[in-house]
């Protein structure tokens, strides 16, 4: 019997939204579904009592983006984390609704593209500020669209209140009686905390799986949740702002998992599996963390290899440190105010703002030339699906029109359901359906078309408040012509798409390699910088990573080309991981290698960051083979021979395969 022919599978581009959907199981946040729920409700209910319906909407639409933006974090970084993107939606407002009191007609798009520029542009710096940049732009199309009484400076203050109320809910909720027991028995750890030991509890898959196959994926794994710790307890802090004693204590424990992980990357590139009690001892120590108490005796590996020797004097730091001394304070990662200008006014910025500013302004030239008078929804669902860290883009389309149409029908049923029992008291249903809508946010962001769905809804409470009654499936036509737009221009080339993405990102984590290996090189390079550095350049490689598999899932012809260059990643990442262990080594007794290599390893990763980030090939610079570098042996095994022959083995293969990109 001839055996059936096998369905072809459909592209990746096309399934994407799928596959996302994979993310939709996890634990409900209920301190945050709590927020939630007093968070637009109250506000939008108190208003429209008081007779203030306009200055409900504007407010509930503050709390809206503030919970949008609500994601796990502390005190502190939530402040920056809501603070932020709130003042840019003021300064939005205000802007705004200037430029829709100065009767510019259709040639308003204009206008707006100019602001797209510069919310483009700033989008470029960071998550933080690519959601500041976001409703920077939407909250200035609401302004010039959404007819108001208010004046401007007060709509600024009515949205900045609104936002203000959920980050007095996120300090007080823990506070309240009623809440206290039901959100902390779910919330169970503090976040910081909770985020540390996840660190720990990476380290011991890490060493758990080192001298098999498992190693590099438990140590991006690894790294992905140190990601996660230095975004805890570092990121997104008011600067005036001092950590208490429970911060630094943590950070403390962060730094021992630092000098831990670096012990367990040099032992997995040495293939020298440990032994099982000595495997676990990460585990004690998250069990610690988690629980604050001690973590009773650390079993340590026998130091006869370098890796073990490092291991060894890990085990001992972490020891004293977890018994109350300080750690060696290595700091924290991530750009700086130079890098951070650079990211605005390089490639990345000036092409995203290009694209943002296309976007904005074709949509609003549509809008205006189509009938009736709420023209905002176009232009402002387009500044949402041009922001791309939703995903790929045929994925945010296709999952914006979903979510779109699925909330637009529960809209219109509960219109068609409530509005005649509500009679003439037609104002409380809506700001009961935003209630019940805010409350679900915080799951909602899980996958964007159950966003959609969810905000969807929400924001039709707040334009029928408004006025905008009856319209909405011209919403949903308004969204599907965004869509078309957007998919338009992520078609024209150079305009901040796929491509510039993972160029930038790629150039940012050779620059980082580049400075973690001079730095391992450098014989008076101290250790706690060399930790430091080692982190930036495992997050910039995961942030690598991370935009090459968003852009091969993007559609053709742009997915099939960039998805080649997670070869170039994962050489990049080898490269670190011997440069890891060349400094381990180093650091017991191996000899330097010379300066003139050194010197050439640095121009090589410069040459190659440029030749990325300028999208042509690599120079041809001269470095020698990996296997004709050799180096005396010194005690332990300890030479830097293999570990710099695999670095230069690295930089070869990375050469080549960049080359065959570009």
């Amino acid at each position: 019997m001839r055996a059936p022919y096998p369905r072809p599978a459909a592209p990746h581009w096309l399934t994407h939204p799928l596959h996302g959907a994979r993310g939709l199981r996890g634990p409900v946040p209920w301190a945050a579904v709590a927020r939630g729920a007093l968070g637009v409700g109250p506000v939008l209910a108190a208003l429209v009592a008081a007779g203030q319906t306009s200055a409900g909407v504007i407010a509930g639409l503050g709390a809206m983006f503030a919970h949008i933006n609500d994601r796990p974090a502390t005190r502190a970084t939530r402040l920056v984390r809501i603070g932020l993107p709130a003042l840019a939606g003021a300064v939005g407002m205000v802007t705004g609704a200037w430029l829709g009191t100065l009767g510019l007609g259709a040639w308003i798009a204009l206008a707006l593209a100019a602001v797209g520029l510069v919310s483009g542009a700033i989008s470029a710096i960071g998550p933080v500020c690519s959601s500041a940049g976001v409703q920077l732009m939407v909250v200035c199309v609401v302004g010039a669209g959404m007819p108001a009484p208010e004046p401007p400076p007060v709509r600024a203050g009515l949205l900045l209140a609104g936002a203000a109320w959920v980050l007095v809910m996120s300090w007080l909720l823990p506070l309240m009686g009623l809440f206290c027991g039901s959100v902390r028995r779910r919330a169970g750890l503090p976040d910081e905390r909770r985020a540390v030991a996840a660190v720990y509890d990476a380290l011991a898959d890490l060493m758990a799986a080192v001298g098999t196959e498992r190693g590099q994926a438990a140590r991006r794994r690894l790294t992905a949740a140190y990601d996660a710790a230095y975004e805890s307890l570092y990121g997104h802090r008011v600067p005036l702002l001092r950590p208490d004693a429970g911060l630094r204590r943590l950070r403390d424990l962060l730094a021992v998992a630092g000098a831990l992980s670096e012990t367990a990357v040099t032992l997995m590139w040495e293939g020298e599996p440990l032994p099982a009690r000595v495997a676990r001892t990460p585990a004690l120590l998250a069990s610690s963390v988690r629980t604050g108490r001690p973590p009773g005796p650390l079993p340590a590996p026998a130091p006869h290899i370098a890796g073990g020797l490092a291991a060894h004097r890990a085990v001992l730091l972490a020891a004293r440190v977890f018994d109350g001394e300080p750690a060696p304070a290595v700091g924290a990662v991530g750009p700086g105010p130079r890098q951070r200008l650079r990211r605005v006014l390089g490639p990345a910025g000036r092409e995203y703002a290009a694209r943002v500013a296309l976007c904005v302004g074709a949509a609003t030239a549509l809008a205006k030339s189509l009938p009736g008078e709420h023209w905002y929804w176009l232009p402002a669902t387009a500044a949402f699906l041009v922001k791309p860290d939703m995903g790929p883009l045929v994925s945010r389309a296709v999952s914006r029109a979903f979510g779109t149409a699925v909330g637009v029908a529960v809209f219109a049923g509960l219109a068609a359901l409530l509005g005649p029992l509500a009679g003439a008291d037609d104002e409380v249903w809506p700001v009961a359906v935003a209630a019940v809508c805010s409350a679900l946010i915080p799951v909602s962001v899980r996958h964007f078309a159950l966003q959609t769905a969810v905000l969807t809804p929400l924001l039709l409470s707040l334009v029928y408040l408004g006025g905008d009654r009856g319209a909405e499936y011209a919403r949903l036509a308004d969204t599907l012509l965004a869509c078309a737009v957007v998919l338009a221009a992520g078609a024209l080339p150079g305009l901040g798409g796929p491509r510039a993405q993972v160029s930038v990102r790629l150039s940012l984590a050779v620059r980082a390699t580049r400075d973690h290996l001079d730095r391992v090189l450098a014989a008076d390079a101290p250790y706690e910088v060399r930790l430091r550095l080692r982190r930036e350049a495992y997050r910039a490689l995961a942030d690598a990573r991370r935009a090459v598999e968003v852009a091969g899932a993007e559609h053709p012809p742009f997915g099939r080309d960039l998805a080649a260059w997670a070869p170039v990643v994962t050489a990049l990442e080898e490269i670190v991981d011997a440069a890891t262990a060349c400094g381990v080594r180093l650091d017991h007794g191996a000899p330097p290698p010379d300066a003139r290599l050194a010197d050439r390893l640095r121009a090589v990763l410069s040459d190659l960051a440029d030749a990325v980030a300028a999208r042509r090939p690599p120079a041809d610079l001269p470095l020698p083979a990996g296997a004709s570098l050799t180096v005396p042996q010194p005690p332990l095994g300890g030479a830097p021979c293999a570990t710099l022959a695999d670095v230069i083995a690295g930089l070869h293969r990375a050469r080549h395969l960049a080359g065959s990109r570009s």
